[in-house]
């Protein structure tokens, strides 16, 4: 969920314009079919979108990942993940990458019931898409980690569904979840700028709106029936602490949900080279486990 300083976040939001009024270049690889543009909801008239890559060739129906972006709630966009959605069909998946709506003007639950609605769009058109709508995956990074988190803990939890695409469950299957906060009543203080971020998406500090505060927290809606989860974490993220990654997964564990937690000593909010070779290959084999049974 990365934490920015308002300067950080004027220059997010241009260069979130900058996307929508022309989406950079994608190098489509032998093999894979790439889609731009889909509308998969339409919530107050937002028009919400995602990009979709599946493999050209196979029987299927293929497995599914839904790809989330970060920008702390109230930036970023769905083609951040455009290479990841590609590296996933080029290993057998249908993937997408979806845009949400985003704070101050939209705050909590709207992200949440639109991540919800992509997924019941997935279930709604599997069938055209040529994937299983048993073997839905989710990841993101760190606000799109918190909101793939979620998704693994409130499956058909009815007061973050919305009203999108009713009539099919949003459960996913797994969670890659990197670098994405649990417990946001304890990101004061560990992270450098969360008191900037949190506010504008959960509408006050943990003086004015402690409950959106714990009802935001995925930690605290785990029970026995949530996804298997990868947490994937730096040990040095100075914007979302590792412990958040630690909790999680301790809590998962204890009620009896297959968890890991892969920590790269020394990365940071944001991987790099061989860090971001370990992660990739921890996210594929992961998804390849529990999707490809």
């Amino acid at each position: 969920m990365r934490f920015c300083s308002l300067p950080a976040i004027i220059v997010a939001l241009v260069a979130a314009s900058a996307f929508a009024q022309a989406p950079p270049k994608v190098v489509v690889p032998e093999g894979v079919i790439f889609e731009r543009d889909i509308e998969y909801a339409n919530p107050e008239g937002q028009h919400l979108q995602l990009n979709l890559a599946k493999p050209k060739e196979g029987s299927g129906p293929f497995p599914a990942v839904l790809c989330i972006h970060g920008g702390g709630f109230r930036a970023g966009s769905r083609e951040g993940y455009n290479n990841t959605a590609i590296k996933l069909a080029q290993n057998g998946y249908v993937a997408v990458t979806i845009s949400y709506r985003l704070a101050p003007k939209y705050q909590f639950p709207a992200a949440i019931h639109d991540t919800k609605a992509a997924v019941r769009y997935l279930r709604i058109n599997s069938k055209k898409y040529n994937l299983d709508p048993v073997r839905i995956g989710v990841t993101g990074g760190s606000a799109g980690g918190h909101l793939a988190q979620f998704l693994g803990v409130t499956g058909d939890v009815k007061e973050f569904e919305g009203d999108q695409n009713p009539g099919v469950s949003s459960r996913v299957s797994c969670v890659v979840n990197v670098y994405g906060p649990s417990d946001f009543t304890k990101s004061y203080g560990k992270s450098v700028d969360a008191a900037q971020v949190l506010p504008l998406w959960l509408g006050g500090d943990l003086k004015t709106a402690m409950p959106a505060h714990v009802r935001s927290s995925p930690l605290n809606w785990v029970t026995p029936n949530a996804a298997p989860t990868l947490c994937i974490h730096g040990s040095v993220d100075k914007y979302v602490h590792h412990e958040q990654a630690e909790w999680i997964i301790a809590k998962l564990k204890a009620s009896g949900v297959e968890a890991e937690l892969l920590l790269l000593e020394g990365a940071g909010h944001g991987f790099k080279g061989e860090e971001v070779t370990k992660a990739d290959k921890a996210m594929l084999d992961f998804f390849a486990k529990q999707l490809k049974k």
